[in-house]
């Protein structure tokens, strides 16, 4: 199976799955969320991949949606898709939902900005490395949006109620440093070390019992409380509604524009 958008590669039973939009920062298209959810499904049904390793090309990991095709598309495709979202039955976003149900271990290589979706990907992860270059910022508030599963879910997990909350209000930035302080990130290392010490924990973990390891994760997920249908709902609710305000086109023309946004509440 071939790609345009990412890239996939096994070395023994570790599998490497990079975002290969380098010249702008990862960000995600329809055609690089599809592939990656096609990639998930293919590495969930090859039973000789024991761990996943996921990082983007380049100076960035993911900037997150690509603002302009996502956000911001013609007029024509965006009534198309404020129709379907009204219609359809809300369902968790394909590709969240196949990262969050993998069944074999899976380890963010976050090598720089991880933006919006990006930090959402880095967050549904079960362990994220960084390197000092890495960055984190939730900024879906500055666009009018809410943000996916990784967001709603698991950063309470991993960071705390407040502090989760803080990140989600404000859409601020934090460093590597930060991330680390406050357990976002399982370790920080030098740029140059991110794979390396990556892809070490991953045969680290694919060299043991696979059949054991996958009945940890699925133990961890249940005590948990996973319950990725109904979250994915709240969230695609959420995102038919939001993605028709005001606020959320001047969230993204603002960013576009590169200016401050002026939020009017409707």
């Amino acid at each position: 199976m071939s790609y345009s958008e990412i890239l996939y590669e096994q070395d023994g039973h570790v599998l490497t799955i990079t975002l290969n939009r380098p010249e702008i920062m990862n960000a995600l298209s329809r055609t690089t969320y599809s592939e990656f959810e096609q990639a998930l499904n293919r590495a969930n049904e090859d039973e000789s991949v024991r761990a996943v390793v996921i990082t983007g090309a380049g100076r960035g990991f993911c900037s997150g949606d690509d603002v302009r095709q996502v956000m911001l598309a013609p007029e024509e495709v965006e009534n198309r898709r404020l129709k379907r979202l009204r219609q359809a039955k809300a369902e968790p976003t394909p590709a969240a939902a196949r990262l969050l149900t993998l069944d074999v271990p899976t380890i963010a290589a976050v090598n720089g900005p991880a933006m919006g979706w990006g930090m959402d990907l880095a967050l549904m992860c079960d362990i994220r490395i960084a390197s000092e270059k890495a960055r984190f910022a939730m900024l879906y508030v500055l666009r009018g949006l809410v943000c996916d599963i990784g967001g709603m879910y698991c950063l309470p997990r991993i960071v705390g109620t407040a502090r989760a909350y803080e990140l989600l209000y404000t859409g601020e930035v934090i460093d590597a440093a930060e991330a680390d302080r406050i357990g976002l990130v399982s370790r920080v290392v030098p740029p140059e070390r991110l794979m390396e010490e990556a892809l070490a924990l991953a045969r680290r973990i694919a060299d043991n019992p696979p059949l054991a390891v996958r009945r940890i994760k699925e133990g961890v997920r249940r005590g948990l409380g996973y319950d990725v249908q109904s979250m994915g709902e709240y969230v695609t609710g959420s995102l038919a509604i939001l993605f028709e305000t005001e606020d959320h086109k001047e969230g993204a023309n603002a960013f576009l524009e590169k200016r401050k946004p002026v939020f009017r509440g409707r």
